[in-house]
């Protein structure tokens, strides 16, 4: 029997999931959790800034991996997903310059103008098929210029190759990932050359683009040391939406929800729309397997329900929060994708300054869950006028796919047929493309039926 480990890490915690295939399901087992978090960090200008502590993000992937071996579970592959726009910039021993930032640092308020000033966002949106995002890594690049950590730099690793090249020694840029930097050509499907020739990155940062499935290499005898065997290391979307996406029961071109700590609403496309109604919705094309398209829009997410939660000292749980609000329901409207939501200093303080009122648990609960289903509806007009399409179905995956009330309200306000599951869709959707490099799955097709038999998936 062939073992998978999955090792999917979020910006608020991390997972190592095992699995096998047996008749004809998929099954699935969390050996390992941790905790997840920026922190405030001197970086490589020696100012304080929100960073992720990656030697300890390193240490909890090896503690996962030697857990597999305690449990007798040694995997056969292993592949790992982060979110998207973060990476490391290496030097000429490797090592990581002056740490890895967050993308919810503000380092980017100062380039955003200079890189606009040599490149107009239409440019790069009809370049790049990426919408703007204060943190996209195209934006953070200019700032290691300006500091001058780029000029140290003979590598670049996304955060997830990053980590694949600590365990095999091998250096992979995955496609899925590197379209999230805003920097890969929609058309031929690699680095632009005229973004990164125009903003003056360093060409060699820019290597080859590997696709999900792909062998990185095996553990490297210093990682086997540590925990007790040698394991392939497979490429799976590396991009945590990209690979829950795959995992979607999706029958034709079905949107979905891939619902956590951020909300992307979107629908798989064979090519990059980069029209002006597509850049005016803020839609973004973001890669696939085998060059196809997830046309999504980043929405804020659980997060703003997440900080609530932090700042009443985590006193409830998010099913108590879930009862709180179904019986405080307030018709307040707020936009929840607005940039002060984003990482403001209390969350609780923002959201009332927003409706000009001060609201209890329970209501602000309501406002938030109320009003991302609200803006879920707003975003899916917009995706249906884009495209030219009408869909009467939209699937949500992912973690936030457990909140019923949050799809009852979605149902409501899209009047859509709601499909809800599988909940672990981005470790789910890990391990089918690890599956399908290693010859046990023949395709994506394949898979979703696999995950579909597998899995709870709730129609409502």
């Amino acid at each position: 029997m062939r073992y998978y480990l999955a090792i999917d890490i979020g910006a608020s915690s991390g997972r190592h999931i095992v699995a096998h295939l047996e008749n004809g399901k998929m099954i699935t087992e969390e050996i390992y959790r941790f905790q997840n978090g920026p922190e405030d960090v001197v970086g490589y200008d020696g100012k304080e800034h929100l960073m992720w502590t990656h030697e300890r993000l390193f240490t909890e992937i090896l503690n996962g991996l030697k857990r597999a071996k305690e449990l007798g579970k040694v995997p056969y592959a292993v592949g790992i997903d982060t979110w998207g726009v973060d990476y490391a910039l290496l030097d000429e021993n490797d090592q990581a310059i002056g740490g890895i930032y967050c993308y919810r640092d503000s380092r980017t308020e100062a380039t955003i103008p200079a890189v606009h000033e040599k490149l107009p966002f239409e440019k790069l949106f009809e370049k790049t098929g990426i919408a703007f995002a204060s943190f996209n890594t195209v934006y953070q690049l200019l700032d290691d210029v300006k500091s001058g950590r780029m000029a140290k730099a003979k590598s670049m690793l996304m955060l997830p190759d990053y980590f694949h090249f600590r365990l095999t020694g091998v250096k992979k840029q995955e496609y899925c990932n590197a379209t999230t930097t805003g920097m890969v050509n929609a058309k031929t499907h690699t680095w632009d050359e005229e973004i990164i020739e125009t903003l003056g990155y360093k060409k060699e940062l820019f290597g080859t683009l590997a696709q999900p499935g792909e062998i990185v290499g095996e553990f490297t005898d210093e990682v086997a040391a540590i925990v007790g065997y040698k394991a392939k290391v497979v490429l799976p979307a590396t991009h945590d939406t990209a690979s829950a996406v795959l995992a979607a029961p999706l029958e034709a071109q079905t949107p979905y929800i891939s619902s956590g700590t951020w909300s992307l609403l979107g629908v798989e496309q064979n090519e990059a729309h980069t029209s002006k109604s597509a850049l005016d919705a803020g839609y973004s094309n973001e890669g696939s397997l085998n060059h196809t398209v997830r046309l999504q829009i980043n929405i804020m997410g659980l997060w703003m329900i997440q900080q609530v939660r932090h700042e009443i000292d985590d006193k409830y749980s998010f099913a108590e929060l879930v009862n709180m609000a179904k019986a405080n329901p307030v018709k307040y409207e707020l936009d929840v994708n607005d940039q002060r939501f984003l990482a403001p200093e209390n969350m609780t303080a923002e959201i009332n300054a927003a409706v000009g009122k001060e609201l209890t648990t329970g209501e602000m609960a309501y406002v938030i869950y109320d009003n991302l289903a609200r803006y879920y509806d707003i975003a899916l007009k917009a995706l249906e006028n884009v495209t030219g399409e009408k869909y009467e179905t939209l699937n949500i995956i992912g973690g936030g796919s457990k909140n019923m009330f949050l799809n009852e309200l979605t149902a409501k306000y899209t009047g859509k047929k709601i499909i809800a599951g599988p909940a672990e869709g981005t470790a789910i959707g890990n391990l089918m493309i690890q599956m399908i490099g290693c010859g046990d799955i023949a395709s994506v097709k394949e898979g979703r039926r696999i995950v579909k038999a597998s899995f709870d998936v709730v129609d409502l």
